[in-house]
């Protein structure tokens, strides 16, 4: 632990500045008076100032050693207090000095404080203390080393903190107070600790209190912790209110690899995310040495809890034998038990245990784990499945994999998922299923509304205020993989060949590429979610080639409004925590193109007809609702829309057909599910037989249609007004190029003569109307 590092480099040299100051006072019967000497030496080699506010005290038998009452050092060429002690005593055994080994009888320390500072370009402010690295020796030159010995430390009310300006984090340990026994390499040490340990990244106060044998052995990479007692209370990790200890007997052999551990008992408990946290971890006896493998059984139990959710899980491995090079256990058993706003879902595992501590390795060599679920939300409950495979985590290059295969109900399942590294976590997958129709396990309650519904969508469900969307879990989600799936059905679409890429890092999932089989045509495009932002954003572009839009419409959004065949583009962004907020919030460009196809609702060229044959009773416009028996086909259709804030506005409709020639503008509002459109139609042609004499009247004649209304229901104005009136200008027009043209001698419909001069413009449009 770096703070721990800091700490002992700083104490380290207080101890080098207190030694300084008891070599030079030793040789002295009145060392106070050499006060002014002291504070000189330390300014000359440190460029530090030391104060020295007590008295100095020395002791020369049984021990050689000095102490100081209340002292302080500077920071580097600063007047900056770096480090503060109310009292120090340091005492070294005097015979062993003579063979070359310093045999440190005491050290004592009383409101030791200091602060230690990490810069940016990595130098901490207790690079010069420490000193520079021991030069290397030449052959011959190599000196017997001082064997360092402490009978006894003894640390009351000590504070250290630690500021890293590189990562903006601050660390604190306070109410610091240590007791020891003898230290020294290789001997089991008494060890008795408190203190307040405190950070800002990650966010931790927690008071501990340990006592335990140490033995440490550096050289040898060895360590051991002999009836560890650890208590630790606090906030830590996202845990408040933490209870947490640790009872037993373990030793690491780093070197060799070698571990044990004997009646190791570890607890924690706490609250995290809202709910409480019990975790127990029981190893009775697991010992890993060169030459043997052997444990009893392994349990470990957890259980989560909050206002929604309970969690239960237990992990037992019975016990283990075997060696360095190959070790196995009896079949692993786990059992997940999940409960939440009346589902459940129930896992339970089992598989044989192998591994190699050599290869650092350990092997799921045939995992078996059955699913229930039971939720009444689903529109299939219970779903039960059989899941097997084999799995591997590798602790020395720190990934894991599960190959894995699965059958329910219509679905073939199997892949692999791992991960390439365990802190921070980066998952990995690959994916297959030959068929899924996903709707079968979604919850319900997702009908389509019905025709006019979307009045009643700003008050949320019936009033109830709409939920926002939950993107938490991809802020901290980083992955890559694949998807491939047969034949797919979701929101009642179907869909073949699909193929997804993903990938996830910072808080951004991309899924580029993605496409698949489509009604006929195919799909083709990317998708962006963009979770770190607080409002989350997304980026969508599809281009959908061939595809019949009515069966898709239908199925997508229960729409049987239009027909045909062709290609619809989009490419839009949107940010917003709801659905509303994103549908309000797109922006960006759509196209489509289609052919051979129909709009259901309106007959246009019907319309017109009815209009011609009950021009002598109406007046103005009549308003029809959209009858899904009536229809105008058409052999091509082809629109742009620009997306703004929701509203989708386009000014190049374009529909044919043999007898019509359609355009139109207007505005579709995605937020509130309402349009608001012109279009004007056109005869071109006529038809033969019942009707044909009426359209080719109006052959040439624009018609203003205004569709107006819900998406799922609207309605439509024709303006038969304005047909009549462009009718008349139409017949005006012609009679009076008839009658400059052609002359006096033009003739009626009878045959007959007219009379000089023409019919007048009300004889005309009498003539129109049927009057």
């Amino acid at each position: 632990m770096k703070i721990l590092k800091y700490a002992l480099a700083a104490l380290g040299g207080l101890l080098l500045v207190v030694g300084a100051v008891l070599a030079y006072v030793a040789a002295t019967f009145d060392p106070n008076q050499y006060k002014p000497q002291i504070v000189k030496a330390v300014k000359d080699k440190t460029q530090r100032t030391l104060r020295l506010e007590g008295d100095i005290k020395l002791s020369f038998w049984p021990s050689i050693g000095a102490k100081i009452g209340k002292a302080s050092l500077s920071e580097r060429a600063s007047e900056k207090e770096f480090a503060t002690v109310e009292e120090a005593r340091v005492a070294l055994k005097l015979m062993p000095l003579f063979s070359r080994q310093a045999v440190v009888d005491t050290i004592e320390i009383r409101g030791l404080r200091a602060n230690l500072v990490r810069a940016k370009d990595g130098r901490t402010n207790v690079d010069d203390l420490a000193g520079p690295p021991p030069a290397k020796e030449g052959p011959g030159e190599a000196e017997a080393p001082f064997k360092v010995d402490i009978a006894r430390v003894a640390i009351e009310d000590a504070a250290v903190s630690y500021t890293d300006q590189a990562a903006g984090a601050k660390y604190a340990v306070s109410k610091l107070n240590l007791e020891t026994g003898r230290i020294a390499v290789g001997v089991p040490t008494r060890i008795e600790l408190s203190a307040t340990v405190q950070a800002d990244k990650p966010r931790l106060n927690l008071q501990t209190a340990l006592k335990t044998r140490l033995l440490f052995d550096p050289e040898k990479q060895r360590y051991a912790l002999e009836g560890l007692d650890l208590d630790a209370k606090g906030d830590a990790a996202g845990v408040s209110g933490l209870v947490a200890s640790a009872k037993g007997d373990v030793e690491v052999r780093a070197a060799t690899k070698e571990f044990s551990a004997s009646k190791l008992a570890v607890s924690v408990a706490g609250k995290q995310a809202g709910g409480d946290m019990k975790v127990r971890l029981d190893a009775p006896k697991l010992s890993v040495t060169k030459d043997r493998v052997s444990g009893e059984k392994i349990t470990l139990d957890a259980a989560l809890a909050d206002g929604r959710s309970k969690l239960n899980a237990k992990l037992e491995i019975p016990g283990v034998e075997g060696d360095a090079k190959a070790f196995r256990a009896g079949q692993m058993n786990a059992l997940v038990d999940l409960q939440r706003e009346g589902a459940t879902v129930k896992v339970k595992l089992a598989s044989p245990v192998t591994g190699s501590v050599e290869a650092e390795r350990v092997e799921l060599t045939g995992l078996t784990a059955t699913v229930n679920v039971v939720n009444s939300k689903l529109p299939r409950s219970p779903i039960n499945a059989t899941i097997t495979g084999a799995g591997t985590v590798n602790y020395g290059k720190r990934n894991a994999n599960l190959i894995f295969a699965t059958q329910f109900e219509e679905s073939n399942i199997k892949g692999r998922v791992g991960l390439a590294r365990f802190a921070p976590p980066f998952y990995t997958f690959d994916i297959n299923v030959d068929r899924l129709d996903a709707d079968r396990y979604l919850p319900k309650g997702g009908a389509k509304p019905a025709a006019g519904g979307a009045k009643g969508a700003a008050g949320g469900q019936g009033g109830r205020a709409e939920q926002p969307l939950d993107f938490s879990a991809l802020r901290e989600l980083n992955a890559s993989g694949s998807i491939r799936i047969g034949a797919l059905k979701v929101a009642n679409v179907k869909a073949s060949n699909v193929r997804l890429e993903i990938k996830a890092a910072n808080g951004r999932v991309d899924v580029n590429p993605m496409s698949a089989g489509l009604y006929q045509g195919t799909l083709s495009g990317a998708l962006a979610v963009s979770a770190a932002p607080a409002t989350p954003a997304f980026a969508v572009k599809q281009n959908l080639a061939g595809v019949s839009v009515g069966p898709l419409l239908r199925d997508l959004a229960d729409n049987d409004m239009l027909e045909g065949k062709g290609n619809v583009t989009v490419d839009v962004t949107a940010q917003g925590n709801t659905v509303s907020a994103i549908k309000k919030a797109l922006n960006g460009r759509a196209a489509v193109k289609l052919a051979d196809g129909a709009v259901k609702g309106i007959d246009i060229a019907g319309s017109l007809r009815d209009a011609k044959a009950r021009l002598g009773a109406l007046r103005g416009e009549q308003t029809q609702q959209a009858d899904q028996s009536r229809r105008t086909d058409f052999s091509e259709l082809t629109a742009t829309f620009n997306i703004q804030n929701g509203i989708a506005r386009n000014n190049d409709l374009s529909l044919k057909s043999p007898l019509l020639r359609v355009g139109g503008e207007g505005e579709i509002n995605l937020g509130a599910d309402t349009l608001n459109y012109l279009v004007r139609a056109s005869i071109v042609g006529t038809s033969k037989g019942q009707g044909g004499r009426e359209l080719e009247e109006l052959r040439g004649v624009t018609v203003p249609v205004r569709v107006t209304g819900v998406l799922a229901a609207p309605s439509y104005k024709l303006d038969f007004g304005s047909m009549v009136t462009e009718k008349a200008k139409q017949e005006l027009k012609s009679r009076l190029q008839e009658r400059l043209l052609g002359g006096s001698g033009a003739k009626d419909e009878s045959g007959k003569e007219g009379a000089k001069g023409g019919s007048s413009t009300r004889d005309i449009l009498r003539g129109l109307i049927g009057r």
